[in-house]
């Protein structure tokens, strides 16, 4: 969809992007605060802005409860939810176009004005807790905190998670939002109808009542390797893996692209070199792999499931084809085809108002980065093959390395399989 992106300063600190999409029938929002778990005031309440989070629909200064909040806000068919990361707690919504300000309205008392209340601790204390548990049972979501927590990152898993949140008390979630959800700490994304209306859309923002605040840093962690983890469960029919390379640096758009081109060579179809070989064996049903640049540095993930007769195969096979790929030995027709396909993928990926903010904020709300998206086919095109193949080297290089497993076998053949990662 064509649209035109502004970034605006607010007088009261905010900052974010106002996407104009002509003619849309959709309004699409996103609002950051850099309030996630790494921003919890000690350890003990971890969980603490997921539960803060949870609340955030609950009663306001307009609305009693959540029910009644809720009544209103969906009446004429808009969507709300929010999530929470390490570093985010972020609100989306998005409405038909002719009740955009009303919505934004309801926005404004349900971030800004809340009424915390003992009540409704008690309910999203319990259905984070249930939530959690349920994420116990998926055993990606079990394995990847405990990734990240091998190469040296900050965090908690989710069973340390779990015990954190019978310590959440009524005065800590409102330190927290007083603390986090400040003008200065928050940016925003608005993509619909803009023209015409920005003078109001920015006005409304600066009403908002948030003190001024301060725009928190995110927190560099002492990166590192570590031997592999193995989370025993008896029920684990195979192994499920998850392993990460790490760069200690944020990647541009453009590097983005190009691991991401290596990535569809390796893992990407039925006709990759990983997973589509492994497939036509026989040694494994799904795998894949994929970039994540975070603010201080990047990750090149690798996950799948294999059942143990096999798992020493499938990685002789991860580590022959790393190596190929590392030495320089892809093809031009492969990595031709995969920048096409990269073309594509991303030319699909803006056929809606809320795709387009998305885009948008993958990269703002990390760096302040405005990546234009009319940009991005000539940056796609011009991804050179020697580039990739360094970058790659760079992860492989870094000495920084996380392998994960769940499965019912001994640590021993997790060991065993730790040792074809290495490239």
């Amino acid at each position: 969809m064509k649209h035109a992106v502004e970034e605006v300063n607010l007088k009261n600190g905010a900052k974010g992007l106002l996407i104009d999409v002509p003619g849309a029938s959709v309004m699409a929002t996103r609002i950051q605060f850099r309030a996630g778990m790494m921003y919890a005031k000690n350890k003990e309440i971890y969980e603490l802005p997921h539960v803060v989070e949870h609340l955030a629909f609950g009663a306001n200064a307009k609305y009693r409860d959540e029910q009644a909040f809720e009544a209103e806000f969906t009446k004429n068919g808009a969507y709300h939810n929010a999530w929470t990361s390490d570093v985010s707690v972020c609100y989306e919504t998005e409405c038909a176009d002719f009740e955009w300000d009303r919505i934004m309205e309801l926005q404004k008392v349900s971030i800004a004005e809340p009424r915390f209340n003992e009540e409704e601790l008690k309910s999203e204390k319990a259905n984070v807790r249930s939530e959690l548990t349920g994420y116990m049972n998926d055993y990606y979501r079990l394995l990847w905190p405990r990734v990240q927590q091998a190469v040296g990152e900050d965090i908690l898993d989710l069973s340390e998670r779990l015990k954190t949140i019978s310590n959440i008390e009524l005065k800590d979630i409102r330190e927290h939002h007083r603390r986090t959800h400040t003008a200065a700490n928050m940016m925003f994304i608005i993509a619909g109808r803009i023209k015409g209306r920005k003078h109001k859309i920015v006005h409304e923002l600066e009403a908002w009542p948030l003190k001024e605040g301060e725009k928190f840093e995110i927190p560099l962690a002492d990166l590192h390797s570590s031997e592999a983890v193995s989370i025993r469960r008896k029920d684990a029919s195979n192994i499920t893996f998850g392993f990460s390379l790490v760069t200690p640096r944020h990647l541009s758009t453009g590097e983005v692209f190009a691991m991401n081109c290596l990535n569809h060579i390796l893992n990407g179809t039925m006709n990759s070199r990983i997973f589509g070989v492994a497939r036509k064996r026989g040694l494994v049903y799904g795998m894949g792999s994929a970039i994540a640049s975070n603010a201080h540095s990047t990750y090149w993930d690798f996950e799948g499931e294999v059942n143990e007769e096999n798992a020493e195969e499938l990685f002789s096979l991860i580590q022959m084809e790393m190596m190929k790929a590392l030495n320089g030995d892809v093809s031009d027709k492969d990595f031709e085809a995969a920048k096409l396909y990269a073309l594509g993928r991303f030319q699909m990926g803006a056929q809606t108002v809320g795709q387009i903010a998305d885009y948008y904020a993958e990269n703002y709300f990390v760096n302040g980065e405005v990546d234009k998206y009319d940009n991005m086919p000539n940056i796609i095109k011009g991804i050179d093959k020697n580039k990739m193949i360094e970058l790659s080297r760079e992860f492989a290089g870094s000495g920084i390395k996380g392998f994960a497993t769940v499965s019912s076998v001994e640590k021993a053949v997790i060991s065993n399989l730790e040792t074809k990662l290495n490239f």
